[in-house]
């Protein structure tokens, strides 16, 4: 056999696994995600598709997924609309929920977003427990945020009706727990790792935008 010959024997013994290799696996129902029962989304699609995290500031493992979901995020295409929604518990959940809602309405920075798990979780500059509207004002107010105008925010109707909004949607998607992806409401994002969730995130994203050939 000559050198040629055995090169291309080999070439072709190798293209199978090549393809194989670059074909993902296919999504697993129960091991990948779960189909929620009572489906919906978040918020009205209006063309896109929806990816809503729902996570807590007090969560560690919302902490630990916070810079790699931040990264993810930035590189989503145009027709995908990534949504934070924060879990509302009850108690020490509630009241980092108010917190984050009350920011948004203020006009605190995204990038404040990052900061409050860091203040938790690494500086252990905000209690777990039990946080004041003081604290969490001079928190924002860091950001240039003014103490009056957070502290109304904080407790205004506005936010107090989008904390029942949102408690009232981890209650329909019966999400276990924080961190979670759901995607367009009607599925519920699972994974043995946070890489596992993104990818697999991904690939309903994918098979979402399959069934609209509009998009």
């Amino acid at each position: 056999m000559t050198f040629l010959s055995r090169v291309l024997l080999l070439l072709l013994a190798l293209a199978p696994l090549g393809a194989g290799a670059a074909t993902p696996a296919a999504l697993v129902e129960g091991r990948d995600y779960q189909l929620i029962a009572n489906p919906g989304p978040f918020a009205p699609l209006a063309g896109k598709i929806e990816v809503v995290e729902l996570f807590g500031y007090t969560c560690s493992h919302c902490a630990h997924f916070e810079p790699q979901l931040d990264a993810w995020v930035a590189k989503l295409p145009a027709d995908v609309r990534f949504t934070a929604v924060p879990a509302a518990f009850g108690g020490h959940w509630d009241a980092y929920a108010r917190a984050f809602y009350a920011a948004e309405q203020a006009g605190a920075p995204k990038r404040s977003h990052g900061d409050m798990f860091r203040a938790l979780h690494e500086q252990r500059s905000l209690p777990m427990q039990n946080v004041s509207p003081d604290e969490l004002a001079h928190f924002y107010a860091g950001y240039g945020v003014q103490l009056q105008r957070y502290l109304d925010a904080l407790r205004s109707v506005e936010v107090e009706e989008k904390v029942k909004n949102a408690r009232a949607f981890a209650l329909r998607t019966q999400v276990p727990g924080t961190p979670t992806l759901l995607v367009n409401g009607k599925y519920l994002v699972k994974g043995r790792t946070f890489e596992d969730m993104l990818r697999n995130a991904e690939a309903l994203v994918a098979r979402e935008r399959a069934a609209s050939p509009r998009r």
